[in-house]
């Protein structure tokens, strides 16, 4: 089997950055490209380009063995192996855009047409719509870099399974590696480099290209079904008193044939891929002449859940003297400044249209928040203060520092406190406050 010690990231952004901190901090000599000139110095000068957890943390121990440039050439100069990982923006039919794929893969093709090297693997990390390897970036390279491909260069489709927020966790330690191959060799290789930076034994799954392209967006759509069903069994279960939504949970997720991750009802799912992924399915189907309903009965159930947590809040307000809404939690999950398709961004618009205050706190996502709302809404700088400015509390991500809220948090006699998560113990928090968990019966 071949071995490489030498690769370059192409995109070092959330994911790029930390893949390449990784994959330095396990050996590899690592040069990472970006046209953002910033994110570059950022590295060279040993500094994380961006916030997610443990970032910096790795990039230390990578020493010097990751550097950042703005020259391609350079990066097929010193690298044997180049993952892409660059932005895969949605266009308006739900597919997604190759634009900046195809963008680096042109510097990428000329430089190694100019090279003298017998051999190079390309990797397509940013998810694809099926077909678009094979259909539009590896003639790019082959007619860029007047090369043939499995003869002068191999291609692998090598999606990542990650969540912001947990990013370098997920990387180190993943259920599978999914390696979409043009021929063996290529994708030799590319398990090779994994074996030496993966902490756990995951298992990997090799394919055609097109294959995992398919499984890449196919598995996502999956779990947002998963996602949308757990969420109506917790709305059914609101209304059925001693119906505990958890405990059923628990049950369904301890048989093999479903597990219990992603089985937590709560709101809707958000972020960056869930969504985009399943409109990608759909738009794949629709182009085979197939109707994937289920994909469509995920979103209309996901659409729906806000919708529900809206009509909760406004039951509380119209019975409230103050016309305040503190919100508790922007980003679509802890640990993470992304606000992208967050459950809490869509309650905030739907909050302002009926002409109501919001306040609102996140340690971490605020800057992105504001950047939407101005101020049009209230921020304050802490916990404490949010909840202080409302006798109405939503709180919509499961952020570790919300654990802390107890009674002498509590101002306004009465307050309502609606759990999303159902992270408290209604004890906990005295007679001030009506506690209300989704999920929960609680009339």
């Amino acid at each position: 089997m071949v071995y490489t010690k030498k690769l370059s990231v192409i995109g070092l952004g959330k994911l790029g950055a930390c893949s390449a901190a990784c994959f330095a901090s396990k050996g590899f000599d690592v040069i990472g490209v970006d046209i953002n000139k910033d994110f570059v110095d950022s590295i060279n000068n040993g500094k994380a380009p961006v916030y997610e957890p443990k970032l910096q943390e790795t990039m230390d121990l990578s020493g010097k063995r990751f550097k950042a440039t703005q020259d391609y050439e350079e990066a097929i100069k010193k690298s044997d192996v180049t993952f892409l990982i660059v932005p895969n923006p949605s266009k308006e039919d739900g597919n997604f855009s190759d634009k900046y794929l195809q963008d680096a893969l042109e510097h990428l093709s000329l430089a190694l047409g100019m090279s003298e090297k017998e051999y190079h693997v390309f990797v397509i990390t940013s998810t694809v719509s099926p077909c678009t390897t094979e259909k539009n970036l590896i003639p790019l390279i082959e007619s860029g870099s007047g090369r043939r491909l499995n003869r002068d260069f191999g291609v692998c489709y090598n999606p990542a399974f990650i969540a912001l927020g947990s990013v370098i966790r997920d990387f180190l330690n993943p259920d599978m590696i999914l390696i979409g191959e043009s021929e063996k060799k290529a994708g030799d290789i590319v398990e090779k480099i994994y074996k030496r930076v993966c902490e756990n034994n995951p298992y990997y799954s090799r394919m055609s290209i097109v294959s995992a392209e398919i499984a890449k967006i196919s598995l996502n759509c999956y779990i947002t079904m998963k996602i949308s069903f757990a969420n109506t069994l917790a709305n059914i279960c609101e209304q059925i008193p001693g119906a505990d939504v958890d405990a059923i949970s628990k049950a369904l997720g301890a048989d093999k044939r479903v597990s219990p991750y992603y089985l937590k009802g709560g709101l809707n799912f958000g972020g960056p891929c869930f969504p985009r992924d399943n409109r990608a399915f759909k738009a794949f189907t629709n182009q085979y002449g197939y109707d994937a309903i289920l994909a469509k009965a995920a979103d209309l159930v996901n659409d729906l859940q806000t919708s529900y947590l809206m009509k909760r809040v406004l039951s509380h307000i119209k019975d409230s003297k103050s016309k305040t809404v503190s919100v508790l939690g922007l980003s679509y999950k802890p640990d993470t400044p992304v606000i992208e398709e967050s459950p809490s961004i869509k309650l905030i618009e739907g909050l302002i249209k009926e002409d109501l205050k919001v306040v609102v706190y996140d340690s971490l996502a605020m800057d992105n928040t504001r950047a939407i709302f101005e101020d049009k809404i209230m921020y304050v700088s802490s916990l404490k203060d949010c909840i202080a400015s409302s006798s109405v509390c939503v709180i919509a991500t499961q952020a570790d520092e919300f654990k802390l809220i107890d009674e002498s948090y509590i101002t306004h006699n009465p307050t309502v406190i609606i759990d999303c998560w159902r992270m408290f113990d209604s004890s906990k928090f005295g007679q001030k406050v009506k506690y209300e968990a989704l999920g929960k019966n609680y009339k």
